[in-house]
């Protein structure tokens, strides 16, 4: 029993990480604006990707983890 609950915490943990990186890519996409006039939205574009990418594995790896915690 407390395995199925350790893994549901790590689960939750993972979606609620997830979630905060996608909070911080609000915030560069928020100075997105401020980076087109400096000439680097490049490189904004590529600090955005790469967040929206790792919170959405973050979300979709916790989503799965606590999905199979109740089949042992």
């Amino acid at each position: 029993m407390a395995k199925i609950e350790e893994k549901q915490e790590s689960g939750t943990s993972l979606m609620f990480i997830g979630l905060a990186v996608w909070v911080v890519m609000a915030l560069v996409l928020f100075f997105l604006p401020g980076g087109i006039r400096l000439g680097s939205q490049r490189n904004f574009g590529i600090v955005i990707g790469v967040l929206f990418l790792v919170g959405l594995l973050l979300l979709i790896r916790g989503y799965w983890l606590r999905r199979n915690s109740g089949e042992e």
